[in-house]
């Protein structure tokens, strides 16, 4: 099965038959229970972070992923589709995870579930499950950067710090859970919000060349390696999946996002 990474409802709708499709469902279990689109899994956000430590939002350990592939019944075979209730943050997060676990094969569902069932599509409201299968995941940190990587590339020129949070976020005027405000030196501030036709109300992602002109604009090109985070790393989700899409072609994700760098007494910041 050969489908698109963002992909629209009606293509969507035309593979629910195919039995190596594995569709997920990111929503909180009411929202779920409420209707879902048919055949969907849920799975808790939860299981996309490690859940523990000083930085509890960073990535599951290897074991942990195992655990939720493995559950999932994830094959080499398996095209995994993902969708949340968050204008899509979440179902980037579970894209992103995959690809360092090794698995290409997936997309996500461009308008989330308004787009479906503004596609005319039926929701069910059975709570599906898979045959687990044994999976062994293995990391790939070329997805990954953590402190140590930035520090080491704050004054390198083909690396660029995309910053998914809010302008008050980056500017400091607003501080989330950590003892200091602003940005990583160099950062360049693009919300993720910006990625959408009209948040809230239409989260299809906008024309590519569109973001990709603003982007450039920036500093944010694809002939660099983009680096991108936000607060916990589920905003920044998202710009993974659209710097993907926009065929960026070495993306990491800050997995502490500002949680870690914001607490650490020896990490620079800007205003």
């Amino acid at each position: 099965m050969s489908l698109p990474l963002v992909i629209e409802a009606a293509e969507l709708a035309e593979n629910l038959s195919n039995p190596n499709l594995l569709i997920i469902d990111l929503s909180d279990e009411e929202t779920y229970n409420q209707g879902h689109i048919p055949g969907a899994v849920r799975v808790d956000s939860s299981r996309l972070m490690l859940g523990s430590g000083p930085v509890p939002n960073k990535l599951p350990t290897a074991e942990q992923l195992s655990a939720l592939f493995s559950d999932l019944g994830l094959t080499a075979d398996t095209h995994v589709v993902t969708y949340d209730n968050q204008m899509g943050p979440l179902a980037g997060r579970m894209i992103w995870t995959l690809n360092l676990v090794g698995h290409q094969n997936c997309s996500f569902l461009n308008g989330q579930l308004p787009a479906w069932l503004e596609a005319g599509q039926p929701l069910e409201t059975t709570a599906n499950t898979r045959e687990p299968n044994q999976f062994s995941a293995q990391i790939d940190t070329d997805y990954v950067a953590d402190v140590a990587y930035i520090k080491d590339h704050l004054r390198d020129t083909h690396t660029v710090i995309w910053d998914a949070r809010s302008g008050e976020e980056f500017r400091g005027e607003k501080i989330v859970n950590a003892q200091k405000g602003g940005h990583i030196p160099g950062a360049r501030l693009y919300e993720w919000t910006n990625v959408m036709v009209a948040p809230g109300s239409d989260t299809r992602l906008r024309p590519a060349a569109e973001i990709l002109a603003e982007l450039d604009r920036l500093g944010i090109s694809t002939d660099k390696e983009v680096i991108t985070h936000c607060q916990t790393h589920r905003r920044s989700g998202l710009t993974y999946l659209a710097a993907k899409h926009l065929g960026f072609r070495k993306i990491r994700c800050y997995d502490g996002s500002w949680f870690e760098w914001g607490n650490l007494p020896d990490t620079p910041v800007e205003q």
